[in-house]
């Protein structure tokens, strides 16, 4: 009989008995593997924690002990223990369970947030609010810190406050692994690398595997009389004195895949009355072949694969990402002073092949993305022109010093931005909707949003050649569509449709010109006289738009961002400060967070598709025609 569908609730995990433990995580990895290839997913990090997250939820009691994950995307066992594995058909689907934690699936999720580096001020923040309740010491509260989050900066003004606390007890699980979505590059990890490969602790880890093997229930008597005699001999000859130096006591490190040591290990660290951090050594992937193999981090995140050979179902098509990657390697071998910054994203933002072409001009600086852009203002500063690729939703941390390090100081950096607009199936914390509202209100950026694959590269080549501010490249995720032609030029603005009259001048923002180009196909069928047109440059915006502008009856703009401060901000500012009142429509992303689902379901329910923005535009001419009737009147 399986174990795993007798799982529902921590409760039930903690019933099982210790010798059967390993089976549960065989079962969990073959699950995972199973329902992951059918919807896609995090595959690699889940993999990697199945003892972790058994072990975690057999030492301690959530909810009533508060867990929170750093990254959340390494949360599917915690979903799967505590009771969500009949959901995992609709993973990261509309309507379906979250690929990160989230409050409104369970009791058992704190943080809903998946970008990295957070969990320690959450934690931190968690057990002030217990100690000063009366509740700490009854309650515990657990960080589980991975894939990279230690290189964060916010991890480690949370790690100053926590270790100042000496008597305020909270666990820091550290699951290292090497990794975040690249290989973990910095002094952290180097300091890791000198903890996980000591003689010493080979040794004894395979002395306590030979022991616990034949032990059963005992197995943890037995454990803990070997770790007491490890740790005796690691005090004396490992380096792992920075942690303990800054006030946190260090347990470590640790077989992460050997549950039972990893349970001896946690219950002395919630005994333990102060902070204590506990370094478990997994590996991303284990127990499936193709992922332990992988060297490129395919298996982080997959689609829909083949759960056998692990290799897509669906052929790969060119996406935003390929063309941007493609276009930096030919600017870097045309101009040297080009380099590039990334923040642990080199395969996922393209810039992997840049690296393997020029590594000496590809920097990697971890789960940093402020430090990337004060880092590449310093070298504008020394003459080189950096390009930092990062996903939007990213660049929301590093606003202070776009604006002050590098619009301050005229620094020519370029930020691309991938995953702009609407990402879909990653959910609310991914989605960057946000970019266009933050950056237009930087002094001095010029900030494009290319339509096709053709407007990306020359973009990418027009803001590599500003050298007196911060530029901006952003374009959404998945692949790219096909080439968008103008039919004219009206000085920079590109006209992409002409139909009729001058009714209606809709402003296509970036990829959805498509979508304004059908909506113009229903506008005509219907009588209204309607152009389209693309600016390409959304800051700062073409003057051509004010005699356009101007000669219409109703502008339209539609755009994939907030449409607070987004794009028909601009172009509503820009006609009012040249005396121009025409009506103007803002068809945007409503300022909410949407949840996961594709990219097309999530921008239907904010009302982007061709239907509902022509529906829109007809109701607003037709406001214009009763307005005109009644002043004829």
């Amino acid at each position: 009989m399986k174990l795993l569908p007798q799982i529902s609730s921590p409760t039930d995990l903690r019933k099982v008995k210790a010798a059967d433990i390993p089976r549960l995580c065989a079962e969990i990895r073959e699950f995972l593997v199973d329902r992951v290839a059918r919807t896609g997913g995090h595959l690699g990090p889940n993999l990697g924690v199945v003892e972790l997250t058994v072990a975690l939820h057999r030492v301690f009691d959530s909810p009533s002990d508060v867990i929170i994950f750093d990254t959340g995307h390494q949360s599917y066992v915690h979903k799967i223990i505590t009771g969500r594995s009949e959901d995992f058909h609709r993973l990261r689907k509309s309507d379906g369970i979250s690929g990160y934690p989230s409050r409104t699936e369970s009791k058992h999720d704190v943080v809903e947030n998946s970008h990295a580096s957070t969990a320690l001020s959450w934690a931190d923040g968690v057990a002030n609010a217990l100690a000063a309740k009366g509740e700490l010491g009854k309650r515990h509260v657990v960080a589980v810190v991975g894939d990279g989050a230690l290189t964060g900066g916010m991890s480690w003004e949370a790690l100053n406050n926590i270790a100042g606390a000496k008597h305020r007890p909270l666990v820091i699980l550290v699951n290292d692994n090497g990794r975040s979505y690249s290989p973990t590059v910095g002094g952290v990890n180097t300091y890791l690398t000198s903890l996980r490969t000591s003689p010493i602790y080979e040794r004894f880890v395979e002395w306590g595997k030979e022991v616990l093997g034949n032990t059963g229930e005992v197995g943890h008597q037995v454990a803990d009389a070997l770790y007491g005699v490890k740790r005796g001999i690691k005090h004396a000859l490992e380096p792992q004195g920075m942690f303990e130096e800054l006030g946190l006591k260090y347990i470590g490190p640790i077989d992460g895949h050997d549950e039972a040591a990893l349970e001896v290990a946690l219950k002395q660290a919630k005994r333990y009355p102060g902070p204590i951090l506990v370094h478990a050594i997994t590996e991303k992937g284990r127990g499936y072949k193709p992922a332990e193999d992988d060297t490129a981090e395919l298996f982080h995140a997959v689609g829909v694969i083949d759960p056998v050979s692990g290799q897509p179902v669906s052929p790969a098509k060119t996406t935003w990402t390929n063309v941007f990657g493609d276009e930096m390697v030919a600017i870097g071998k045309e101009r040297e002073d080009v380099v590039a910054l990334t923040a642990a994203m080199l395969g996922p933002t393209g810039l992997d092949r840049f690296a393997e072409s020029y590594p000496d001009r590809t920097f990697d600086v971890g789960i940093a993305e402020q430090h990337a852009a004060t880092s590449a203002a310093g070298m504008a500063y020394q003459g080189l022109h950096p390009v930092v690729a990062v996903y939007s939703t990213f660049l929301n941390r590093a606003f202070d010093q776009v604006l002050l390090d590098c619009a301050l100081h005229k620094a020519g950096v370029t930020f691309v931005l991938d995953r702009s607009g609407i990402t879909g199936d990653d959910g609310p914390s991914h989605h960057g909707i946000w970019d266009l509202s933050l950056l237009q209100v930087v002094p001095g950026v010029h900030i494009a949003a290319p339509r096709d694959a053709i407007r990306l590269r020359e973009t990418l080549r027009e803001a590599v050649r500003i050298s007196d501010g911060p530029s901006v490249v952003r374009f959404p995720k998945g692949a790219v569509g096909p080439v968008v032609p103008s039919v004219e030029k009206v000085g920079s603005v590109d006209v992409l449709a002409r139909r009729g009259s001058e009714d209606v001048l809709i402003v296509a923002i970036g990829a959805l010109a498509p979508l304004c180009l059908e909506v113009a196909e229903r506008l005509s069928a219907q009588g209204i006289g309607v152009s389209v047109i693309d600016p390409i440059w959304v800051a700062p915006l073409p003057q051509e738009l004010i005699e356009l502008g101007a000669r219409y009856r109703l502008v339209v703009v539609v755009e994939d961002s907030v449409r607070v401060g987004g794009a028909a901000s601009g172009v509503s500012q820009l006609l009012r400060d040249a005396g121009v009142y025409t009506p103007q429509r803002d068809i945007g992303v409503p300022a909410e967070f949407f949840a996961h689902g594709t990219r097309a379901e999530v921008l239907a329910k904010a009302g982007l598709t061709a239907q509902d923005v022509s529906r829109r535009i007809v109701e607003a001419i037709a406001r214009l025609d009763h307005a005109e009737e009644f002043a004829a009147k």
